[in-house]
C-alpha cells in the first residue's frame, strides 16, 4: 500500500526554539489461556504478610505469558513492590498493570497509581510476557515489601502440545486498568494491543531487514483535511479504524491518531507548514475537527481505545518564538496575537474529549526546547490556558506527549544534571547550556509534576516518542567522558550524538529507540512510535508541492545554522524527500543504529 502524506516534519529547538512533528505509536501483546499456576503463603509476620499466585497463562517455544495475583495478609499498604528471581535465565519482555524491571535474574514489579492500596485480605494482579530458553521453572520465592511469601508449590504443567508461536490475540479476560470517572481507563495502553498501520508496515517490510520492525505500531497522521477521507490511494480515517477492528479480534486495542492541521501551523519552521492560513480557525473547526469527531463518535468504533496526540509543535511556539525572545518569528507573533492556536487546541480537546473512548494527549515539546527555566513554567501555563479554552476542561486532557518526531535521548546514563567537573556544573557545559534536564524521561516526569500542580488530573499520564532516539551503533559511548573539562565529560559520555540539541531534521547517526511498551516508568503511560521511522522530516532541497510544505534550511546538510541551533551545522542527511514521504536511506540508518539493537 502507498502512504504519501500522512505525516509532516519534526523540529527541535534549543533554549528558546521550535521543534518536532511526525508520527508513531506503540504496542503490546498479551498471552491467552491459563496453563500453569503457583501459590505462595504469607510469611508469619504480625504486620506484614502476603500470598502470591504465579500463573503461566501461555507457553510456546521461546516465550510465555504469566499472571501474578498478590494477596496482602498483613496490615493495609498504600503501595507495593514484589520481588523474585529466575533460575533459568527467563527475561520479562513486556508487562501491564505494574512497572516491571529486571536486573540479571532479579525481577521487581511495582504498583501503579490505581492498584497500590491493598487492605488486609485485599488482592490485585498484573501480567507480563517473557522469554525462556527451554526451561521455564516457577520462581522459588517471592518478597512483598521485603517480606518473604513462603510455601510455594509446584505449578501444574503446561499443555502437552504447547503452541510454537506466541499468541496473536489477548487473553479472553485481558488485564485492564480500572476506569476512573467517565469510564475511561487510567492508562489506555495497559493490557492492550496497539494498531499496526498497514501502509507503514508494508513500506518497512519491503526494506532489506525491515521485517524486524514492520510489526511495530505507529501513528496515523491527519495532517490535512484530505487525509480524513484518504488521498492518492492512501487510507482515510475510516479505513484505518476498520482495519483496527479487524486487528482487534478480542481484547483491547489502541489506535493512535495525530491531530495536526492548525491554522498557521508550525509558525517557526517551514518544512511542515500546513494548508490553513493564520485566520482560518472556523475552517479548522468545521472542515477538519468536526468531521474527525463525527467519525470517532460512530458507535461502530466504540470498542476501540482511540488516542489522539493533539497539535504537535503549536503551543510551545507561543512561549519561545515570539517577540522578546532571541528566536522570535513574525509568524509566531501573529499566532499569539490572534489566539488561534489556543482556540484550535481547546476546540479539538473539547470536541474529541467528549467522546467516551477518546484519550487526548497534548504535545509538550521536549527537554531541548522547554527544559530551561524561562520556558518550562510558562509552557505549562500555556498548556492550561489551551486546555480550558473553547469550552474544554482540564478533565478532557488525559495526558501529554514529549519528544514527538524528535531525537532527544530517553535517558542519559553517563552524566547527571547535578554533576560537576573541577567545580564546574554540568549545566554550564556547551551541550546542556543551563538546561534543567539531560534527557526526555526526567523532563517528562518533571513536566507531569508541574502540570498536576496546576490542577491537571493527579493520574495524568505521559507518552514519550522513542521512534528515533536510540543512538546506538559504534558511536554509542560505553562510559563517561574524560574529566579534563565539563565539556569533555559531557560530550564523551552523551548518547545523543547530534551536533546541537536544536537540530531536528533527518539527523545523521540516529537509531531506533525503545520499542513501544506500556507503563515503562513512573508517570509514563507508554513509550510510543508516533513518528513512523523512515518518513522524512523535510526535504534537503526545495521541492515544489501542493501540500503547503516549504523548504527549511535546517533540512539542508550544507546549512551552517542559525540562533536556534547555536549556528551549528544542521547534521541532516542528504537527498531527503518532502516531509512525510518515505526515506529509505534514513530507515536503513535507523535500523543500523537501533538501541536496543535489532
Amino acid at each position: 500500500m502507498s502512504r504519501t502524506a500522512l505525516g509532516t516534519t519534526p523540529r527541535t529547538t534549543s533554549r528558546t526554539t521550535s521543534r518536532t512533528a511526525l508520527l508513531a505509536a506503540l504496542g503490546l501483546v498479551t498471552a491467552a489461556g491459563a496453563t500453569a499456576t503457583v501459590f505462595g503463603a504469607s510469611a508469619g509476620a504480625a504486620t506484614a504478610g502476603c500470598k502470591v499466585e504465579y500463573q503461566i497463562t501461555n507457553q510456546w517455544n521461546t516465550g510465555f505469558g504469566a499472571n501474578v495475583i498478590i494477596t496482602n495478609t498483613g496490615d493495609p499498604i498504600a503501595s507495593w513492590t514484589l520481588e523474585w528471581s529466575y533460575a533459568n535465565g527467563q527475561q520479562v519482555t513486556q508487562g501491564w498493570n505494574a512497572t516491571i524491571s529486571q536486573s540479571g535474574a532479579a525481577v521487581t514489579a511495582k504498583s501503579l497509581s490505581y492498584n497500590g492500596n491493598l487492605a488486609t485480605g485485599g488482592s490485585t494482579s498484573f501480567g507480563f510476557n517473557g522469554a525462556h530458553g527451554g526451561t521455564n521453572a516457577v520462581p522459588a520465592t517471592f518478597k512483598l515489601g521485603g517480606v518473604t511469601c513462603n510455601g510455594a508449590t509446584d505449578p501444574t504443567q503446561p499443555p502437552t502440545t504447547p503452541p510454537t508461536t506466541p499468541p496473536t490475540t489477548p487473553p479472553t479476560t485481558p488485564p485492564t486498568t480500572p476506569p476512573p470517572s467517565g469510564g475511561k481507563a487510567d492508562n489506555p495502553y495497559a493490557g492492550a494491543k496497539v494498531y499496526v498501520n498497514p501502509e507503514w508496515s508494508a513500506k518497512a517490510a519491503a526494506e532489506p531487514g525491515g521485517t524486524r520492525v514492520s510489526n511495530q505500531p505507529t501513528g496515523v497522521w491527519l495532517d490535512r483535511t484530505a487525509a480524513i477521507a484518504g488521498t492518492s490511494g492512501s487510507m482515510g480515517l475510516r479505513a484505518h479504524l476498520d482495519a483496527a477492528l479487524a486487528q482487534k479480534a478480542s481484547g483491547e486495542l489502541v489506535v493512535q491518531l495525530v491531530i495536526y492541521n492548525l491554522p498557521g501551523r508550525d509558525c517557526a519552521a517551514l518544512a511542515s507548514n500546513g494548508e490553513l492560513g493564520p485566520t482560518e480557525i472556523d475552517t479548522y473547526k468545521t472542515n477538519y475537527i468536526d468531521p474527525i469527531a463525527a467519525i470517532l463518535a460512530d458507535s461502530k468504533y466504540a470498542g476501540l481505545r482511540i488516542v489522539t496526540t493533539v497539535e504537535i509543535d503549536s503551543l510551545p511556539n507561543l512561549v519561545t518564538n515570539v517577540s522578546g525572545r532571541p528566536t522570535a518569528t513574525a509568524n509566531c507573533d501573529v499566532m499569539k496575537a490572534n489566539g488561534n492556536y489556543v482556540k484550535g487546541v481547546g476546540y479539538a480537546l473539547n470536541k474529541l474529549g467528549s467522546i467516551a473512548n477518546v484519550y487526548n494527549y497534548v504535545d509538550a515539546g521536549h527537554h531541548g526546547w522547554l527544559g530551561w527555566d524561562d520556558n518550562f513554567g510558562a509552557s505549562a501555563d500555556m498548556f492550561k490556558q489551551a486546555a480550558t479554552a473553547e469550552g474544554s476542561t482540564l478533565a478532557k486532557v488525559h495526558g501529554f506527549i514529549v519528544n514527538t518526531a524528535n531525537y532527544s535521548a530517553l535517558k542519559e546514563d553517563h552524566f547527571k544534571i547535578e554533576d560537576s567537573v573541577n567545580g564546574t556544573s554540568v549545566r554550564q557545559s556547551k551541550w546542556v547550556d543551563w538546561n534543567r534536564y539531560t534527557d526526555e524521561l526526567s523532563y517528562a516526569q518533571a513536566m507531569r509534576t508541574k502540570l498536576v500542580s496546576l490542577g491537571f488530573d493527579a493520574n495524568l499520564g505521559m507518552l514519550i516518542d522513542t521512534s528515533r532516539n536510540g543512538w546506538g551503533g559504534t558511536a554509542r559511548p560505553s562510559g563517561p567522558g574524560a574529566l579534563t573539562s565539563v565539556d569533555t565529560y559531557v560530550n564523551g559520555g552523551r548518547y545523543d550524538r547530534r551536533i546541537h540539541l536544536g537540530n531536528w531534521c533527518n539527523q545523521s547517526g540516529a537509531g531506533l529507540g525503545e520499542r513501544p511498551q506500556a507503563a515503562p516508568a513512573a508517570g509514563i503511560d507508554a513509550y510510543v512510535w508516533i513518528k513512523p521511522p523512515g518518513e522524512s522530516d523535510g526535504a534537503s532541497r526545495e521541492i515544489p508541492n501542493d501540500e503547503g510544505k516549504g523548504f527549511d534550511r535546517m533540512c539542508d546538510p550544507t546549512y551552517t545554522g542559525n540562533a536556534r541551533n547555536g549556528n551549528s551545522m544542521s547534521g541532516s542527511l542528504q537527498n531527503a524527500p518532502l516531509s512525510g514521504q518515505w526515506f529509505s536511506a534514513q530507515f536503513q540508518e535507523l535500523m543500523k543504529n537501533a538501541h536496543p539493537a535489532l
